[in-house]
């Protein structure tokens, strides 16, 4: 069944991959962007290329709109757009740090509540945020804002999902680790580090995103898992892609469970109905 897909940042990266895997699987794209002209070697009577900062509310809503006009309908919401600035949390900007998050949060927010009622009055269809593998094990020096954005993303997605089940919505998560876009290059900004965090920021930087190798993640590849995804009936709800990101994924959950199980009695205990005090597990190092 041909779908019509509403995608953010599709300029380049992984919002362009996903506009051409979209398209070769026959389906329909408004495919969004600050400069939409970029798209024009897209050439394609399926496609249509919409101008849009998705911090601007208004100008997310008229080109839903434009989109809607052009195909009758939109399936699948892509929240692609979104950027990282490198800089420790000590010696950041309060500005950057909040431009970073009008983007990769509210941008997401503003697109997704104003696609919602769009999808609800048709009866269904599938929102895909586009989180990173940052947004579920966390922890990466120098980045801060971008991974806050993503959490933040993550839990707001959760409860966007439960409250449009109802209507036929679906949502899915996607967490990627690296791939070989223009995110650690000409789209990140990497501000000066302090020598204080030379061992942590600066070794973050220099190991993973200013790595002349490249990043393992094939962005082509992706984009087309996430396509035979969005038109399976069930996709699933958070989807990692690449090695790092599934490995990480499941060693951090497998963490969490045993933590979790090893303080079981002292969390229980906090209840009034429960036995107190309890033990403490062993503290060790």
């Amino acid at each position: 069944m041909q779908k019509t897909w509403f995608i953010t940042g599709s300029s380049r990266g992984f919002g362009r991959s996903l506009v051409v895997a979209a398209l070769a699987a026959g389906d329909q794209v408004v495919a969004t962007a600050r400069r939409p002209e970029v798209l024009a070697a897209l050439d394609h009577p399926n496609l249509l290329a919409v101008a849009l900062d998705v911090t601007d509310p208004g100008a997310v809503e008229r080109a839903l709109q434009q989109g809607t006009e052009r195909f009758g309908r939109l399936d699948v919401i892509v929240n692609n757009a979104g950027y990282a600035n490198v800089a420790a949390i000590e010696s950041a900007t309060e500005q950057d740090f909040r431009a970073q998050f009008e983007t990769n949060f509210w941008g997401v927010y503003n697109v997704s509540k104003a696609a919602v009622p769009l999808l609800r009055e048709q009866g269904g269809g599938l929102i895909v945020q586009f989180s990173s593998v940052g947004g579920r094990v966390g922890g990466s020096p120098g980045i801060a804002s971008y991974q806050a954005a993503k959490f933040a993303v993550d839990g707001f997605s959760r409860v966007l999902a439960v409250e449009t089940a109802p209507f036929g919505v679906k949502v899915m998560v996607i967490e990627p680790s690296g791939f070989r876009t223009d995110w650690a290059g000409a789209s990140m900004t990497v501000h000066d580090v302090p020598a204080e965090y030379e061992s942590t920021v600066g070794a973050m930087n220099a190991r993973i995103r200013q790595n002349d190798a490249g990043s393992a993640g094939d962005p082509d590849r992706a984009a087309e898992i996430i396509v035979q995804a969005a038109h399976r009936e069930n996709p699933p709800t958070h989807l990692p892609l690449g090695v790092n990101a599934v490995e990480m994924s499941l060693a951090y959950s497998q963490r969490q469970i045993a933590e979790a199980t090893a303080w079981e009695k002292v969390s229980r205990s906090a209840d009034f109905a429960e036995p107190y005090p309890a033990t403490f597990p062993a503290d060790v190092a």
